[in-house]
């Protein structure tokens, strides 16, 4: 299953990023003559993230790729030999440079799909040896990107399906992995865009982004652009000089706005002015690097009516600071009186995006009724995921040798169900859930119309239902090693987005 180096699969994870126990296990089933006895784990969460009442199930994309790519090089095997017993026998060594994936098999919940307790996330079975060597990379992989994707969906209820949502968490992220996981499984939970270019790259995920303040305080206002003349949008008519015209409309717009001419900050207008030559047909402005009222505004609007005389329209503003609904309420309100003041409609729907630490409560209000703002780009509270750092999945084994296996332990929560299982979603008439149901893989598959007597979760008494609806939600995606379904690896994500949302 060895294939050439691939710069995503590398960046999913690395065989040997794993925990040392994995190896000593390894070591030990092989002396035992256990390596190839037939086995099975389930990965899963024991509770719900956030508080909440659901979570979606992500990672899956990372973890046919790892399987596929899996193969442990010479210097890996060297550096378990470093660490390991000196006496090991060197066939050990021998025996796992030529592991891979071949014998294993993977049935898992698809990309995005709601996940409840319990419920496997993925089943990975084949040699013990080699489904052992797994669990830690399948976790690492499958724990944080489901736990993002949860997050995200949870924005994305709050905000509803009108406002835009960017990530632009990178620079908050725990280091490059988690920040690609983070870009990645947040446009899976229902974020629209992520300022993330390798995310981007890698994974297609769309990207956006403007300007920082950075680049509006490094221009003091004597900088003269190389080259001021913009053609019309049609291409035309004679080019203009853009700088000389935004100087005439600064003059029509201060005295619209009742400011002094002299007012509004000569270097945040020449940034707008070498952005908006630069970005004709993309012209955003970020209000907030001086004053929003004597600066921003007027300065935004003097480019943006400069180039819609070319027949350019801006594409928005950005807040960053300050009362967010507010601002965004007040600067709608200068467009509009603007827009009828100097008839350009337009300029009344520029949409104004606002960022500066977003949490749930914030994402609230800004979504309320009557909200002017459109663009809402959350960082640190989607990446981090500050109310709940990790999902808490598990690895059990359920079987060994077509035999069941159960962990007892003195924790009754840790307790786990034993045996080979399949899973179903049992739906009402008007399409509703009514919970999902774990049997064993033998046990005759649930009937739509047909009575059936369960036992909840945590309840002390079973219970009897009548689905409307069946659906089998354990599918197969790799069989023996091979990928099982026609899905291409790289329209996982894709494909797959917002199906539950």
């Amino acid at each position: 299953m060895a294939a050439k180096w691939d710069p995503e699969g590398s960046a999913a994870s690395q065989p040997l990023l794993t925990d040392l126990y994995q190896a000593t296990m390894a070591l030990g089933y092989w002396r035992a003559g256990r390596a190839q006895v037939h086995a099975e784990f389930e990965l899963f969460f024991r509770r719900c993230p956030f508080g909440g009442a659901f979570a979606l199930a992500a990672g899956l994309r990372d973890c046919v790729r790892f399987l596929h790519d899996f193969r442990l090089r010479d210097a890996d095997v060297q550096f378990l030999a470093s660490v390991l017993p000196a006496d090991t026998d060197p066939a050990f060594f021998e025996h796992l440079r030529a592991l891979d994936c071949s014998g294993v098999t993977v049935r898992a919940l698809p990309e995005g799909s709601l996940a409840f307790p319990g419920v496997p996330l993925l089943q990975v079975s084949g040699p013990l040896l080699v489904v052992q060597l797994l669990e830690t990379p399948l976790l690492c992989l499958v724990s944080y990107a489901s736990l993002v994707a949860t997050n995200a969906a949870r924005l994305r209820l709050i905000a509803g399906p009108e406002k835009r949502l960017l990530e632009m968490g990178l620079r908050r992220a725990q280091g490059p992995n988690g920040g690609l996981t983070a870009s990645t499984y947040s446009y899976l939970g229902g974020f629209d865009s992520s300022s993330n270019v390798l995310a981007g790259q890698l994974r297609g995920i769309p990207v956006a982004g403007t300007l920082a303040h950075s680049f509006i305080t490094s221009f003091s206002g004597s900088e003269v652009p190389p080259d001021p003349i913009l053609a019309p949008v049609s291409s035309e008519g004679p080019g203009v000089d853009l700088a000389a015209n935004v100087q005439k409309w600064l003059e029509r717009v201060c005295a619209h706005l009742g400011l002094g001419v002299q007012e509004p900050h000569p270097g945040e207008r020449a940034a707008f002015v070498a952005y908006a030559l630069a970005f004709p047909q993309a012209f955003q402005g970020l209000l907030d690097s001086y004053s929003v009222w004597r600066s921003g505004v007027p300065n935004f609007l003097a480019v943006a009516l400069a180039l819609g005389e070319l027949g350019y329209r801006a594409v928005g503003v950005r807040l960053d600071s300050g009362d967010l609904l507010q601002l965004a309420q007040e600067v709608r309100g200068v467009f509009r009186t603007t827009a009828a003041h100097f008839q350009v409609p337009w300029l009344e729907s520029v949409p104004i995006a606002v960022s500066n630490n977003i949490d749930e409560e914030e994402l609230a209000r800004l979504v309320q009724e009557g909200s002017e703002v459109n663009v809402i780009g959350i960082g640190t509270s989607v990446v981090t995921c500050p109310q709940q750092p990790s999902l808490g999945c598990v690895y059990k084994l359920v079987s060994v040798g077509g035999q069941p296996r159960m962990k007892l332990t003195e924790d009754p929560e840790k307790q786990t169900l034993p045996g080979s299982k399949a899973a179903f979603r049992l739906l009402g008439s008007d399409g509703s859930l009514l919970l999902d149901l774990l049997q064993l893989a033998e046990e005759p598959p649930p009937k739509a119309g047909k009575e059936l007597r369960v036992w909840p979760r945590g309840a002390q008494e079973p219970r009897t239902v009548r689905p409307a609806q069946v659906e089998p939600l354990l599918r197969l995606w790799v069989h023996q090693g091979q990928v099982a379904l026609s899905e291409k690896l790289h329209d996982l994500v894709d494909s797959l987005r917002g199906g539950p949302l």
